[in-house]
């Protein structure tokens, strides 16, 4: 029984070391993204807009104060894309 818990306590602190050793890389990650706004499908947007406070819940197709993570420079080649709220 005691190897049981051992082998358990083991596994659980190497996901926690594993997911401490990743939160360092995110910031890195996001440098390279930008929110690109009025692009997103209704329901698709991927944070809060100016008329409601959760993620996925745009009224409509391309909707101004709704945007999208994208990888950087990208926005500005889409159509309607902006990195700016409306």
């Amino acid at each position: 029984m005691k190897t049981t818990n051992l082998a358990i306590t083991a596994a659980v602190t190497g996901l926690i070391a594993l997911g401490g050793a990743t939160l360092g890389a995110a910031p890195a990650h996001a440098a390279d993204k930008e929110k690109c706004y009025g692009v997103s499908k209704a329901g698709q947007n991927d944070c809060a807009t100016k008329t409601s406070s959760c993620a996925g819940t745009a009224k409509e197709d391309n909707q101004k104060d709704a945007f999208v993570v994208v990888p950087k420079g990208l926005c500005d080649k889409l159509v309607g894309g902006s990195t700016e709220s409306a």
